[in-house]
């Protein structure tokens, strides 16, 4: 009879730690959708920052191409380099922008960290409960 309760123990303890797996995986994956959403949205804001850097860029060349023209135009400090100050402050801010985005969009940016730390926790849990 002991064998028979041992038995029972034993298929009662595989099951529950097959539903305890099957549990835990789908909260994993939960998570995992959870995250790369927001990677996504974070990829997505940092795409919006490198088209503001690049549209700051076209609008400093714009302006540095005309305070080509007036300074060679004028050759005094005027206009023309009241015009070339402008547009390098604004390509630097357009640089500027433009790196921001990028870092944002980086693979190692985008890959599911808290997702993979979580796994690698649980699949050490399991093997502990196998053992």
């Amino acid at each position: 009879m002991t064998d028979n309760q041992d038995t029972r123990s034993l298929t009662t303890l595989v099951s529950d730690l097959a539903q305890q797996v099957t549990t835990l995986l789908q909260t994993e994956s939960r998570l995992l959708r959870a995250e790369m959403s927001e990677k996504v949205s974070k990829a997505g804001a940092g795409a919006v920052e490198v088209m503001g850097g690049a549209i700051c860029l076209l609008a400093a060349l714009m302006v540095l191409l005309q305070a080509l023209v007036i300074a060679l135009a004028s050759a005094g400090l005027g206009a023309g380099w009241s015009s070339l100050l402008v547009g390098v402050v604004v390509a630097v801010l357009g640089v500027i922008l433009l790196r921001s985005g990028k870092a944002s969009m980086s693979p190692s940016e985008l890959t599911p960290d808290r997702t993979q730390d979580q796994l690698k926790r649980d699949a050490r849990v399991i093997k502990e409960q196998i053992r």
